[in-house]
C-alpha cells in the first residue's frame, strides 16, 4: 500500500514523501493518527504540484542566503568585554553577542543559527563561528573579541 506522509515519520520518511508500507500499519496506524493519506490519483497529483511550488520557495530562499553569506564573509565583527590583566574575560562570549553585533552592523542573523567553533570563548583574541542560514548555505565568519 502506498501512502502521502503528512509530517515525519520516524524510520519512515518525511513530510510530503510518497512510501510504501504494509496495509495494516497504513490502514491501522499512519491513517487514524493523521500521519499520511491514501497515496490516490488526486492525493498524488497534489503531492507533485506541493513539491513544484515549494522548489520554487526554495530556490529563492536559497538564493537569499547565499546573498547573505557573501554580506556576511565580508563584514569584520568586534566584540567587546571586560578583561582582567592577562587577557582573560569574565565571563564569555556567547551567539547572542555576536549576532547583536551583527545586528549593529545592520545584519539580520537568528542567533540559533550561530554556532561557536571552540568549546568557549574566554580569552580575547579571534575566532571563527559558523552561522547556518539555510541547510545548504553555511558560512563561516570571523569574530574578534576586543577589550572594553
Amino acid at each position: 500500500m502506498e501512502v502521502i506522509l503528512k509530517q515525519e515519520v520516524e524510520n519512515l520518511g518525511g513530510k510530503d514523501e510518497l512510501v510504501s508500507v504494509k496495509n495494516g500499519y497504513g490502514l491501522n496506524y499512519l491513517i487514524p493518527q493523521g500521519f499520511a493519506v491514501m497515496a490516490t490519483a488526486g492525493n498524488k497529483k497534489m503531492l507533485a504540484e506541493t513539491i513544484k511550488q515549494r522548489a520554487h520557495k526554495e530556490a529563492k530562499l536559497i538564493a537569499s542566503a547565499k546573498e547573505l553569506a557573501t554580506k556576511l564573509e565580508a563584514l569584520t565583527v568586534k566584540i567587546g568585554a571586560k578583561a582582567g590583566d592577562n587577557g582573560k574575560i569574565f565571563g564569555s562570549v556567547n551567539n547572542i553577542q555576536i549576532a547583536d553585533a551583527i545586528k549593529k552592523q545592520g545584519l539580520e542573523v537568528d542567533r540559533k543559527a550561530i554556532i561557536i567553533n571552540e568549546d568557549a570563548v574566554k580569552t580575547l583574541g579571534k575566532y571563527n563561528a559558523k552561522v547556518k542560514l539555510h541547510k545548504e548555505v553555511v558560512v563561516e565568519i570571523e569574530f574578534e573579541v576586543v577589550e572594553d
